[in-house]
């Protein structure tokens, strides 16, 4: 609102000192990054105490993890405070006649929602299963449809081809005759010519190879948003765990949004130049903000979790701006933490079922899934063993942090390792 404030008093010949600076997106990230900061840190405190006066407190069940049992009780739906510092500073400051903008928070109110009825579920109604997994995958897929077809018949989330200069003033001038492109196009890391049009896994050529490539291009933004949502949401069993690696994830989006969206920038790092992208970063540091300010409240030992409200949307909107700035094919390096604990879930289950229809007698790979809990159980029962004792949960936090900080910087680093 004040974005949109100062440029129509500009418009009206209204000007004066410190106005133009709405205009920068920098200055923007700054105002959205501070606000959020604020908003999360003035509203945190007395959400969780009118959660602790409706008693909505977590329901722990004994699994044998240290410290596990002091938790119970501890408010939950603290996602809340994260929507509610994400969407005040956008609504200051974004563009939000920008449609990344539009998208992103069309995301985090959904799946925000989506979120809110499961924990809803869990806690008020005491449904130990909350929402059914297939009502969260149809949400999640439901998303993944509005952005993909909205991607598809958009023409001002097109992208421009590289220009192939290396100063600023040529690629400006070269773009400016370059129209915007729809094509099903992203971004493949390690590859010269790091750019994977989704058209050459197409079996059929003409206007039918271009509806099939739609399509496929579509299947795979909706696996992005749903494998992103669950796996931020499986993260989500620490105190600091999902909000910190989100915030480190949300930074490196929201740096590879900035350079996306600069044509100097996207020309100098040879990178496929995205117009409207620039705005996704202005909505990354709202989210960046928001989760540090969180982290006042959740970090060891946690006053408040984030429950599915949070967890849920942080890895959808994680999803989408991928998804936006042509880079999700990234999202295996950038995510890997994610990915690791999805994996661990899914080969412990699978493995412990083959194991059981085999021998009678189900074997589990690791101690305890998701991956984290694994360092964290002590029992022997399991195909990885590690040294006796288990690790404090804050160590364990740390560890995953600093796994995850390496795997963005190696996700920066690919945009010139070819």
């Amino acid at each position: 609102m004040l974005y949109h404030l100062f440029n129509w008093l500009q418009s009206q010949g209204i000007d004066f000192a410190g106005a133009g600076l709405m205009n920068y997106i920098s200055f923007r990230v700054v105002c959205c990054a501070l606000a959020a900061i604020i908003t999360a840190l003035w509203a945190g405190n007395g959400i969780i105490k009118k959660l602790r006066a409706k008693q909505i407190g977590e329901e722990i069940r004994d699994l044998g993890l240290e410290g596990q049992l002091s938790k119970k009780g501890t408010p939950t739906m603290g996602g809340m405070i994260i929507a509610l510092a994400v969407l005040v500073p956008i609504l200051l400051f974004g563009d939000l006649t920008n449609l990344n903008n539009i998208l992103l928070i069309i995301a985090t109110a959904w799946l925000g929602f989506i979120g809110y009825l499961d924990d809803h579920a869990k806690i008020v109604k005491h449904n130990k299963d909350g929402l059914s997994g297939k009502k969260k995958i149809l949400a999640q897929v439901v998303l993944g449809l509005v952005v993909g077809l909205t991607l598809l018949f958009s023409s001002q989330l097109g992208f421009r081809v590289r220009s192939g200069h290396a100063t600023e003033a040529d690629a400006q001038q070269e773009v400016a005759s370059v129209v915007v492109e729809n094509n099903a196009k992203t971004t493949i890391p390690f590859v010269k010519n790091n750019e994977f049009d989704y058209s050459w896994l197409s079996p059929l050529k003409g206007e039918a190879g271009k509806w099939w490539t739609w399509i496929l291009y579509i299947l795979v933004i909706i696996f992005i948003i749903t494998a992103c949502s669950n796996g931020a949401n499986l993260t989500d069993g620490m105190d600091g765990l999902s909000a910190g690696v989100a915030a480190i994830v949300g930074t490196t989006l929201g740096i590879l949004a900035y350079l996306s969206g600069h044509v100097g920038y996207a020309s100098y790092l040879n990178i496929m130049y995205i117009p409207a992208s620039g705005e996704i970063a202005v909505y990354m540091a709202a989210l960046v903000g928001a989760l540090l300010g969180f982290l006042w409240y959740n970090s060891f030992p946690a006053k408040v979790f984030m429950g599915d409200t949070g967890s849920l949307m942080l890895g959808g909107v994680i999803g989408v701006c991928a998804v936006l700035i042509r880079k999700e094919l990234l999202l295996p390096i950038l995510c890997g933490v994610y990915v690791a604990e999805s994996l661990s879930v899914i080969i412990q289950r699978y493995y412990f079922k083959y194991t059981k229809k085999k021998y009678g007698k189900g074997v589990r790979v690791f101690r305890m899934a998701p991956l984290h809990h694994h360092f964290q159980k002590e029992e022997p029962a399991a195909l990885l063993q590690k040294p006796a004792g288990i690790d404090p949960e804050a160590r364990i936090v740390s560890r995953f942090w600093i796994v995850s900080i390496i795997l963005a910087v190696l996700t920066i680093v690919t945009l010139k390792i070819r």
